[in-house]
């Protein structure tokens, strides 16, 4: 599956809707009582950028991304600006020997919590903290297309990992179609241009 390192440009995205789906099939017994069957372990976003196109120069910047991508063909990645950053993060406990740690982002509600990997950070948004204390740039390297983190020097046993830092969504255009509506001279309206988040 083709996925491109380039980002959705992002005051399109800002005026999206769209957020996290969860796929639930529900079963209805003759008592009225329900079993609800949970699909995915993890929620899939989705969106729609329709609503974000408010300028001619806009309009011709999504279609020419639309083009780039083939329609569904290429993923990309996506700024969702109702979830884009995470701030201290654990993302690991040292033993002494482990260097490789990733990214991820935790949910918690009710005593229950979901944690969320993260493959795609911004780059130039991460700091990291073994202990509270942050590390010198030098002292880890970051892949922008995996998050994975790998520590020059393993952390030692207990130290506890933290990160800050941004980050975006991999996700691809869920139509192979662009349909405008002429309002009037010069004017378009988009009803519907819908992206799915994709596993990568």
């Amino acid at each position: 599956m083709a996925f491109v390192e380039v980002a959705f440009p992002s005051d399109i995205a800002y005026g999206s809707s769209g957020g996290p789906e969860y796929s639930t099939e529900i079963v209805i017994t003759h008592g009225g009582h329900e079993q609800r069957n949970i699909n995915w372990s993890q929620a899939r976003a989705k969106y729609n950028v329709a609503h974000g196109i408010k300028t001619h120069a806009q309009l011709d910047t999504l279609i020419a991304f639309f083009r780039a991508r083939k329609g569904k063909a290429d993923g990309f990645r996506f700024k969702d600006w109702s979830d884009y950053k995470a701030v201290a993060q654990v993302i690991g406990t040292g033993n002494g020997s482990n260097k490789i740690f990733q990214l991820v982002k935790k949910y918690t509600s009710g005593g229950i919590t979901e944690i969320r990997t993260v493959t795609k950070p911004v780059a130039g948004t991460i700091a990291v903290y073994v202990n509270s204390v942050l590390q010198a740039g030098s002292a880890y390297s970051l892949d922008v297309a995996t998050g994975i983190i790998t520590f020059v020097t393993a952390p030692a046993n207990s130290a506890v990992i933290t990160a800050d830092f941004e980050f975006d969504v991999p996700v691809r255009f869920d139509t192979d179609r662009l349909s405008a509506t002429l309002d009037s001279y010069g004017v378009n309206s988009w009803n519907d241009i819908p992206l799915v988040e994709i596993r990568v």
